[in-house]
Parts: structure tokens; sequence; C-alpha cells
């Protein structure tokens, strides 16, 4: 899909204030810039919105008084049409104009039929004021002056529809704040979104980390239904409940676009994920409140004569992270040291059991091992995991929950040829005869760290050499005495 660019028009010159903000879309780039070029020289502001078909809508939202969605007459609403009425009206552009062109090519009852089956359409998913008007972009009827474009037609030409939709006021209504809200989102990255995965989420002037809880549903934009989903893949739209590691100030979107809309934020790559618009804040945000407690980490660590953290391992499987783990719980073990050791198959015989090995439950596997594992060095403890956790976005996730300085990521980093020789539970195997799916190394990625406080290299050190030199950096850290 083509999106019509900047319409050469200053929004900060004084003119703009009451010029209407249109956003034109469709899903042929010669139909949404013919459109441009008749309405151009007109006091319109048409905002520069990028190149996806729902950052188009979602970046414009917050301001456009008319989305203008450009269908052909022998097309109909269908489609990619479809799709964008809908995106307007989930975004809540005051008025949504379906502009039908080739309308002097088709017989009135053609039109008229398409008029009524978007009419429905509006009427289902709440679009308050939807229009259609007939045009002609060859011949220009109906775009700023009346024309023959059809015969029977007597609402008003686009132009006239744009200049009758009133500047929105500003809302009144209270600023609500909470942390947990249910939320729609459409989403734009080719990556699926997740359950449990962490983003960062922008609204208004505010940041937060967000975190997906559950996903409630994916709306099929054809038929309207809801439908289960565990994922929402690229340009799909869905319903979702949302928490947010710090309280945010908001209004329902439906109420002000302003303090309603919002952006997600991929924390690795900085690029825009997701937009979405907060529906309503749950109601068990305003239920919970931290219990202040006496008795901090520091004092629970300080009677043990050390300093808190979480070690945590990560790499292939066979990398060899259970063995050095292991060691080195036993070499601190032997000097005094309160540890506490989380390893990925033992966490799932109980805490996990009941999560398989897909995308989403492999987030969800390590969100509740890092919640785990920070609960645990609050009580004062080292604690020592081991996970190939192959994701960057989790185990950010996981620093996350960390102060400063107590959280160490140590890279296992083994070949994968090497980590598929040993094989010990004979799990490479079963991956390489498809009895296994999404193994990493194999048909699920594994992304290295690109910044690890510790980097080991798993194929030639010696287990309790490399336990040794962790012990060595516990040291240098003040972690523990010398």
């Amino acid at each position: 899909m083509q999106i019509v660019k900047d319409v050469a028009r200053d929004p900060t010159n004084a003119r703009m204030e009451s010029a209407r903000r249109i956003v034109v879309c469709g899903r042929d780039a010669r139909g949404t810039q013919a459109l441009l070029a008749r309405l151009r020289g007109r006091d319109l502001f048409v905002t520069d919105v990028g190149e996806s078909t729902a950052r188009v809508i979602a970046r414009a939202a917050a301001s456009a008084d008319v989305a203008i969605v450009v269908a052909d007459v022998h097309t109909g609403f269908v489609g990619e049409t479809r799709r964008l009425a809908f995106l307007a009206g989930l975004f809540g552009v005051p008025r949504v104009v379906l502009a039908v062109d080739r309308a002097d090519e088709a017989t009135r009852s053609v039109f008229f039929a398409i008029e009524a089956e978007y009419h429905a359409f509006a009427q289902k998913i709440g679009i308050r004021d939807a229009l259609a008007v007939p045009i002609s972009l060859a011949r220009g009827d109906n775009v700023l002056a009346p024309g023959t474009a059809i015969d029977g037609y007597r609402g008003p030409t686009l132009a006239a529809a744009i200049d009758q939709v009133d500047v929105r006021p500003s809302v009144d209504a209270p600023v609500e704040v909470a942390d947990q809200f249910e939320a729609s989102i459409a989403w734009l990255d080719k990556a699926p979104l997740l359950r449990g995965r962490s983003y960062r989420i922008d609204l208004g002037n505010a940041a937060a980390e967000a975190t997906i809880t559950p996903i409630k549903y994916r709306i099929n934009v054809d038929s309207l239904e809801h439908v289960a989903a565990d994922t929402l893949e690229h340009d799909e739209i869905g319903v979702v409940d949302l928490a947010t590691d710090r309280s945010l100030a908001f209004k329902p979107y439906a109420v002000d676009r302003d303090l309603g809309a919002f952006a997600l934020i991929d924390p690795m790559s900085g690029e825009m994920v997701g937009v979405g618009q907060l529906r309503f804040a749950l109601r068990r945000s305003h239920n919970i409140h931290p219990q202040a407690i006496d008795v901090d980490r520091r004092s629970r660590a300080s009677i043990k004569s050390q300093r808190p953290c979480v070690l945590w391992f990560t790499g292939l499987s066979g990398a060899g992270k259970s063995t050095i783990a292991n060691h080195l719980e036993t070499t601190l073990h032997a000097l005094g040291r309160h540890t506490y050791l989380l390893d990925g198959d033992n966490v799932r015989k109980g805490l996990n059991k009941d999560l398989g090995f897909t995308a989403e439950d492999r987030v969800e596997n390590i969100r509740r091992v890092a919640e785990v594992a920070a609960l645990m060095a609050d009580a004062g403890l080292i604690v020592i995991t081991a996970f190939i956790s192959p994701f960057r976005n989790e185990r950010r996730m996981a620093r996350a929950l960390m102060p400063d300085g107590e959280f160490l990521e140590i890279f296992v980093d083994t070949p994968l040829e090497v980590a598929e020789r040993r094989d010990a539970k004979g799990l490479y195997r079963k991956a390489r005869r498809g009895e296994l799916a999404n193994f990493t190394g194999i048909d699920s990625p594994y992304e290295a760290p690109h910044d690890a406080e510790i980097t080991i290299d798993g194929a030639r050190v010696d287990p309790q050499a490399a336990a040794d030199r962790i012990v060595d950096e516990l040291r240098g850290r003040g972690i523990i005495a010398r």
C-alpha cells in the first residue's frame, strides 16, 4: 500500500490552526496521489506518517480530523480498503470518508450498494461519522465541485465533506493513573507480538516498560469476529492486557486521543513495533498497594557478608552452562557464601511445568525465572541461573529487574557443532529428526549477547577453571570478600 506524503504545509504556521488535518490512504498509489493533486492549494495538512498501513492511521489519529479512504467502484469495499476504514475507526478519526473513484464508470446501483455496505460496516465498528462520496479523479467530479459522476447522488463533494467537520475541541475529563490496562494494538513488526515480552511504551510525554500479559483476541477485519490468539502477526489487530513497570497518567482513548494513544518500541532496535489505544484501566491495578518492609535486601545480605546478585548463564543447549554453574555454586558454598541455583530443566518440573516450548512459552518461562531470581536476590542471596534464554529482549528484561551492578550476564560461548557433539540429553538428535520443534540452534534462533559481563569459551575451558574465574570477578566487584 502506498501512503500520500506531506502536503507542503507547515503545521506550525498560524493558518494551520484552523486548517483541517486529513490522512489519505488507499491500496492504489496512483489514486491517493491523484486525489492529493486535486486537493492541493486548499488549507489542508496531511501528516507524513510513514510507510506502514497501521502507522498511517495510528500516527495521524491523534491530530487528524478526517480520514479519506480511496476505493475503486469496480473493486468495492473489500480487502485492504475495508481494513483501512477499520483502522481509521479503531483509532478514532472523527470522520471517515470512503471516496469511491471511477463512479462515473458504473451504474448508480453499484455505488449505492457499496455505500450501504460501508455504512453497515461503520455502524458495527463504531465509526460515528461515516460518509461515502462517489468521485472521478480523472474528471475531478465531486472532488472540489459537484459533477455528473453519478446520477442520483445529492450528498456533499469531498471538499465539502472535509470542511463540514468541526475542529476537535479539547476534552474536559479527569486524568487517571494506572499501571495495568486493556488496550487495542495494531502490530507493525515482522516478528510476532509475544505474550510476556517487554517493550517500551511511549504515552504522551511519558515512557515506561510495558509487558503484554494475555492477548485476549485478534480481530478478523473482514468478518469483525473476535478470534482467540496467542500472538499477533504483522499488520494484525488485537485486544490485550498490558502492564507497565510504573504508573502512567492517561485518559481512555475514546475520551482523549492525545493521552490514550501509545506506541510500543523494541528496546533492542529502537524501532516502533506497535501502536494502540488504552481502552480502560484494569480494576486490579487500583487494588494493589506496595507494603512497606523494614528489612531490605542490603540488611538481609549484610548478615551473610555478601552483596546480592544474579549470575545469569546463557548459551546453547550443551554449551556447558549447568556444569559450570554447578561448579560455581559448589565453590561459593565452600567459601561460606549463601547461594541458590535455578536450572532450566529443574524449574520446568515445578514452577514452569505448564509451559511448552513455543516462542511465547519460552518468553514466559524466562519472565517467571527472572522474577523468582529477583526475589531471591532481594532475600540477600547470590542467585545462579542456567537457562538457554535465547532472546536478548528477555535477558534485558531480567537485567532490568535488578539494581545496577547486581546482574552479571555470563555467556558460555560454545559453537553449535561442539554442543551438538556433546548432546548428552539426545535433544539435538531429536531436533534433527524433526521430533523436537523450536529447538534453539536448529529451527529457532539464539541471539548471542553483545555486552555480557563475562564470556567463557565453552569448547575449551575446564568447568572448575571457569568457576574460579567467576569467583575472582565477584571478588573484584565487591560482591564477596577477597
